[in-house]
């Protein structure tokens, strides 16, 4: 039974735990959607009942931010390790390759997604990339999103459109695409094509990843203020909701 923070499942998944579930679904076929789970999607979960119910339809919620490992540790329930979305991306890709699994990168700006498929073929050889469209949210364009993908015989779908757009876009339309995977993992194609610089190694380590994007994002500080909020939510008791 997984874990709940503010209406929201919370999966104790690893990398690995999470690839077991990759290979099933993409065997049996059907649509499931994973979202990437971190304190700022859990507090607009808890004001956005459109954006909650939708990542409690998803087939798995994995923690990604060390917010989220805290929460659950504090309420008695620690999780394996944080699944982070930045992560998933060239993790997965290097399994795609190896197990022949198609990918298509949806989102980011134009040009971005097509520079992190290249950057991923040439460090995974074999990797199959079924496309790459910047496309948008928008519902006027997702009729011809979701050609394209179903065209391209993708199994696994990566959408970089922020949350909740992304999540919402995948609780909506996976189904109608053939994929049997979509995740949403936010700015992951920005990081691997040198868009957008992430933290170092080191200060991922020591969960300070938030402070990170603070320094060098400083625009970013109102969404930063989530994660004080989030804090004093579970220490108070008020993190259920549902």
């Amino acid at each position: 039974m997984a874990l709940k923070l503010m209406g929201v499942p919370i999966h104790d998944v690893d990398f690995a735990a999470t690839v077991t579930w990759i290979d099933r679904w993409i065997a049996e076929g059907g649509a499931h959607t994973i979202a990437t789970v971190n304190t700022e999607f859990l507090m607009g979960a808890r004001k956005d009942s459109t954006f909650r119910a939708a990542l409690q339809r998803a087939a798995l919620c994995v923690p990604d931010s060390v917010g989220v490992l805290w929460a659950a540790k504090y309420k008695g329930h620690p999780l394996r390790e944080r699944v982070a979305g930045s992560d998933l991306v060239p993790q997965l890709a290097q399994v795609a390759a190896q197990r022949g699994w198609r990918i298509f990168l949806l989102g980011a700006a134009p040009g971005v997604a097509e520079k992190a498929a290249a950057i991923l073929t040439v460090r995974n050889p074999g990797l199959q990339v079924a496309g790459c469209y910047a496309g948008s949210p928008s519902p006027d364009e997702a009729a011809e999103i979701v050609a394209r993908i179903r065209a391209s015989a993708a199994d696994i779908i990566f959408v970089a459109y922020g949350a909740p757009k992304q999540d919402l876009w995948l609780d909506k339309y996976l189904s109608q695409t053939g994929a049997a995977v979509g995740i949403g993992i936010g700015g992951a194609f920005d990081f691997i094509a040198g868009v957008s610089q992430r933290a170092p190694v080191w200060i991922q380590r020591l969960g300070l990843e938030w402070l990170h994007r603070l320094i060098t994002q400083p625009w970013r500080w109102r969404r930063q203020l989530a994660l004080p909020h989030f804090v004093a939510l579970v220490l108070l008791g008020r993190d259920d909701i549902g």
